[in-house]
């Protein structure tokens, strides 16, 4: 099996428009579900991030008045939308939203940056999680002739200690179960203990994944056979993930995935270049500056699988090079979600 490999910078054209480049944001907006009250919630929030840089204050006191005014009207068809055995945990997140409400319009009135920001933070990450309790069910079924495969229906949080400090991801199976799979299996395995990275290019790619010896990626020691992993994407708007073919081949070139590399700390499956089926083991987190790409450009969308992000101290990935080394990769929660094939 040829090496893994990431082949330099490919820009592909994309619909213009900001780029979403945080990663928690783009997770929130990848979940399969269709409430467009807790959406406005969501993107109301959101846009505050654009009038705290421009420090326009008028216009986002009107964006807390309307986000008052659609918790208050929609609170009830939010909650329509969350399985009754789930319910009393989304009343709590929306009572907070609405508590934290007024301490962030009084942060704005005194144009206090620091406090609007870290209220915003607070209760996004309650939307986050009344957006994750409207989740009914795995959203698809993955085609059978990867049931051979780990899958990950659902999510799961990992902690990355490294030599240069420790990070959160969260792995999204709602995207791409089989490579989301294939790697919280390699991770409850042990497989990344004590493993160097061996690619690292600034502002392009940290790459680490291939094991010592001649195998490049994760040989099965019930199969004995190297497991090779399909080329995983899903189109915002599509049903499923596609499988085995870049978007281009596709002719899809111009549609967008779910997950996108628009965010620092994007970790992507690496592969062999002529082999889209061909990855394994080894991965890469994403380390272009959004800020750089320009509106509607993109490097790597639709050429390689996206299973998640870096959420917390993604600054650790700055300080690392080739040569440093993952010192465990553990998973803190969602480990249930992992479904091992019969």
């Amino acid at each position: 099996m040829p090496a893994a490999t990431l082949g330099g910078p490919v820009v592909a054209y994309l619909p213009p428009g900001n780029a979403i480049t945080d990663g928690r944001a783009l997770l929130r907006y990848s979940l399969p579900i269709d409430n467009a009250d807790i959406r406005t919630v969501q993107a109301t929030l959101e846009g505050l991030s654009d009038w705290l840089r421009s420090k326009r204050w008028g216009p986002m006191a009107k964006d807390l008045t309307k986000l008052e005014r659609v918790l208050l009207r929609g609170r009830e068809a939010i909650l329509a939308a969350v399985p009754d055995g789930k319910r009393a945990a989304a009343i709590s997140y929306l009572d907070d939203l609405q508590a934290q409400l007024v301490p962030l319009k009084e942060a704005v009135e005194l144009r206090d940056r620091i406090t609007v920001q870290a209220k915003r933070t607070a209760m996004l990450d309650d939307v986050s999680r009344i957006e994750e309790l409207m989740v009914k069910a795995f959203p698809f079924e993955v085609p059978e002739e990867y049931s051979h495969l780990p899958q990950l229906k659902g999510r799961a949080t990992v902690e990355i200690a490294t030599n240069k400090g420790t990070m959160q991801a969260v792995i999204d199976g709602y995207s791409a179960p089989v490579t989301g799979g294939n790697f919280i299996d390699l991770v409850q395995r042990g497989f990344y203990d004590g493993m160097e990275f061996t690619r690292a290019e600034d502002n392009y790619v940290l790459q680490t994944g291939d094991p010592a010896g001649p195998e490049d990626g994760f040989v099965d020691p019930k199969t004995k056979t190297y497991r090779a992993i399909p080329l995983e994407i899903l189109v915002k708007g599509d049903d499923a993930p596609v499988y085995g073919n870049t978007l281009e081949e596709l002719g899809r070139f111009l549609d967008a995935p779910a997950l996108p590399f628009s965010a620092f700390g994007t970790l992507g499956m690496a592969r062999p270049n002529s082999e889209p089926n061909g990855g394994s083991s080894q991965f890469f987190f994403f380390l272009f500056e959004p800020e750089m790409t320009p509106a509607g450009l993109n490097l790597l969308d639709g050429r390689y699988s996206v299973f998640g992000y870096v959420v917390d101290n993604k600054e650790v990935l700055d300080q690392m090079t080739q040569g440093d080394r993952i010192e465990s990769i553990r998973v803190v929660s969602g480990g249930e979600n992992l479904v091992q094939p019969t």
